[in-house]
């Protein structure tokens, strides 16, 4: 009898002590939510719709990680996500939500090397190598995985033609000269600098894919795409340019990078360094996309670059446009929706939530103008005369 009687009061006590610690978590939530202008299962597009209550302890406890391994799981919905991050970013609740597993990363990299040579081809196998049908169908027709320049564009394929050609004209490219792209992806921009400008063009990256897929699509154009870390490179170059790369270099080897380059290119060359950006200095990437996105990558801040850059070159000019990576970014999200019924069977519905929150979540991180995206341009010795700034 005794068991009887203790067993449900101890369940019902049970039940109502999570019931209150659900209550007390959400009223946490609700209170960071302040001014933001976003409801807890409210009627507008940025408004969360809550499915599961084991959200706002996750969320708490994991801060972004949590929140977006939450969404892959199911456990919330929002209709626009770019526009309800955007509004979290603006508040800068992100660094309200400190987490455990944040000060743990933060110590693990200051003590390894996570983009040392032994780990550089990490990235290459777990983003770039999932499969170029999903990029074939989500890029513009030169598989150009970075910021377009929609200046004067109106589609993404203009908007990235655009860029390639506004790198070449910084760089002051002309006929017979030898360039080197570090971080090459798929090989559009050395085919383009290749075909326009009538340049040799190496390209190298850490990906078996893209150096499959551009290599085939070269024809008879002299671009040389390898499978190739860039401290293993042993040449020099009239011109170098890296396109979205320099994410992947890592703080620890930011002054390597660069003296690597610098070695690399002629005394008269040039060097274009297009990267995103963070506002400030950190050590290491957000979690949630160091683990499910791009490993062992972070952002740089304009501190660190100019530190790892001093004595090694001269900054001749520094271009913003990371405003136009939203506008990129949504452009990705349009096509990866609209290609979705022919990828879903190869890469599942996790997968799914997993893309769409990194594409919703990386443009509302520009559109808050939290991130940025740079173009700099360094010479080794300063360019006689001064460098003219080209826009």
């Amino acid at each position: 009898m005794s068991q009887t009687t203790t067993t449900p009061r101890m369940v019902t006590e049970a039940g109502g002590d999570a019931s209150a610690s659900t209550n007390r978590y959400r009223r946490k939530i609700e209170r960071l939510l302040e001014g933001t202008d976003i409801r807890i299962n409210g009627d507008r597009p940025w408004d969360v719709q809550v499915h599961d209550e084991r959200f706002y302890r996750r969320v708490l406890a994991e801060a972004t990680l949590g929140l977006g391994e939450a969404y892959m799981d199911g456990w919330w919905d929002c209709e626009h996500i770019d526009e309800m991050l955007t509004r979290v970013l603006q508040a800068g609740l992100e660094r309200k939500m400190v987490a455990r597993i944040m000060a743990f990363d933060v110590i693990r990299a200051k003590l390894v090397n996570l983009q040392s040579p032994r780990r550089a081809f990490t990235i290459g196998e777990r983003h770039y190598d999932i499969g170029n049908d999903l990029y074939e169908r989500m890029l513009d027709s030169r598989l150009t995985y970075s910021c377009g320049y929609w200046k004067d564009a109106n589609t993404l394929d203009e908007a990235q033609e655009a860029k390639i050609d506004l790198c070449a004209r910084k760089l002051g490219l002309e006929p017979g000269m030898r360039v080197l792209d570090i971080g090459c992806g798929w090989g559009g921009a050395a085919r383009y600098m290749a075909e326009h400008y009538g340049c040799e063009v190496v390209g190298v990256t850490v990906s078996q894919e893209q150096v499959d897929y551009a290599n085939r699509h070269k024809g008879d154009l002299p671009v040389d795409i390898r499978l190739q870390d860039y401290r293993e490179i042993d040449d020099t170059f009239d011109r170098i340019v890296s396109i979205g790369m320099f994410e992947h270099v890592g703080v620890k080897n930011y002054r390597t990078f660069m003296e690597t380059v610098r070695k690399l290119l002629a005394d008269d060359g040039l060097f274009l360094l297009h990267t995103i950006g963070g506002n400030r200095s950190v050590q290491q990437g957000d979690p949630w996309i160091s683990r499910y996105i791009f490993p062992n990558s972070m952002l740089p801040s304009a501190k660190q670059i100019t530190s790892a850059v001093e004595e090694i070159f001269v900054l001749e000019d520094w271009h913003n446009f990371g405003a136009y990576y939203d506008t990129t970014l949504m452009h990705w999200v349009d096509n990866f929706e609209a290609a979705w019924p022919e990828l879903r069977e190869r890469y599942g519905d996790r997968f799914y939530r997993m893309w769409k929150y990194y594409l919703l979540s990386s443009a509302s991180g520009f559109r808050a103008r939290k991130n940025q995206l740079w173009q700099i341009v360094l010479s080794p010795n300063g360019v006689p005369g001064g460098y003219e700034s080209i826009r």
